[in-house]
């Protein structure tokens, strides 16, 4: 069986890159092959193989991966806070902070910034199917926010997805300054989130765990802002204070160890989105973004 390579664009440069997520073999024979469906839905998507495999990542003897997969992947460690000498776990490692100035946060108060390091798409009218994922009543957003009332405020709007890879720099910002609501939990499964499982089924979205909450902008009407759970994400932290002004660029929360997604829901007309991202978008394509480089700015 072939599978399609993953393919985005690193919008630094330009340049189409291919993605080789960790376990690439594993994900396929789960999504793809018919034998997968067993350990799949008996193993994969529960919550305590996650757990499981979290808490080996929180021991001491996890600092053992931390300088070969630093040196695999290329990592920036001048970035980081810590050395990798001073990390007590793995998890420590993944869940590390940046110095400041690390990441520029684009100023301008009409400017909307990506909350995360990671591949982003955009499905620019949530009223119209998309050719790449979305397809008949698959998924809908008042299945994904579990709330009637909310999900019409955000009837064809926009649906921004960043998906971090383990790799990625794993915390999680504000995209806009505002008001900051509760973080609702949504509980679900643990279903991978890679392009390879999400190809075959964007019910996922729905169906996995997630947190959801709302930020309320004056610029750019009110924001979804919601995390995803995924096969191998030990937990989802919260870290700001509900019903407080946030500003942009500052800390939301982390992913503890494994690879997941920032899902944005936005009224209409409410932002113009960065045409390079649209483009790439409509043709399958995710492009490479960081945390506080401009996506949109306000209409």
């Amino acid at each position: 069986m072939n599978f399609d390579k993953i393919n985005y664009i690193e919008r630094k440069t330009g340049e189409i890159k291919t993605e080789i997520p960790p376990g690439e073999g594993f994900l396929k024979f789960l999504y793809y092959n018919p034998l997968g469906k067993l350990p799949l839905n008996l193993v994969v998507r529960k919550k305590f193989l996650t757990d499981y495999y979290g808490k080996k990542m929180s021991e001491k003897s996890s600092i053992e991966k931390i300088k070969p997969f630093v040196e695999e992947n290329s990592i920036n460690m001048n970035e980081s806070k810590k050395r990798v000498e001073e990390f007590t776990s793995f998890n420590d490692f993944f869940i590390r902070e940046l110095k400041e100035g690390a990441r520029e946060i684009a100023g301008d108060e009409n400017i909307l910034v990506s909350p995360a390091d990671g591949k982003i798409l955009i499905f620019n009218n949530l009223k119209e199917t998309t050719k790449f994922f979305l397809k008949g009543d698959e998924f809908t957003l008042e299945e994904f926010l579990m709330d009637k009332e909310e999900a019409k405020k955000f009837q064809g709007g926009t649906m921004v997805i960043i998906r971090l890879a383990p790799v990625d720099y794993h915390r999680f910002h504000f995209p806009a300054d505002g008001i900051i609501g509760e973080s609702k939990l949504i509980d679900g499964y643990y279903y991978s989130v890679s392009p390879y499982a999400i190809k075959k089924n964007f019910r996922v979205y729905c169906e996995n765990k997630r947190e959801v909450s709302i930020l309320k902008t004056e610029k750019f009407g009110e924001i979804v802002l919601s995390e995803i759970g995924a096969t191998m994400v030990g937990g989802i932290k919260q870290t700001y204070r509900p019903n407080t002004l946030v500003k942009k660029g500052e800390e939301k929360g982390y992913f503890f160890f494994g690879g997941s997604s920032c899902v944005l829901l936005f009224q209409e007309n409410k932002v113009d989105f960065d045409k390079d991202i649209l483009e790439n978008s409509s043709k399958g394509l995710e492009t490479k973004v960081y945390m506080g480089e401009k996506i949109g700015k306000a209409k």
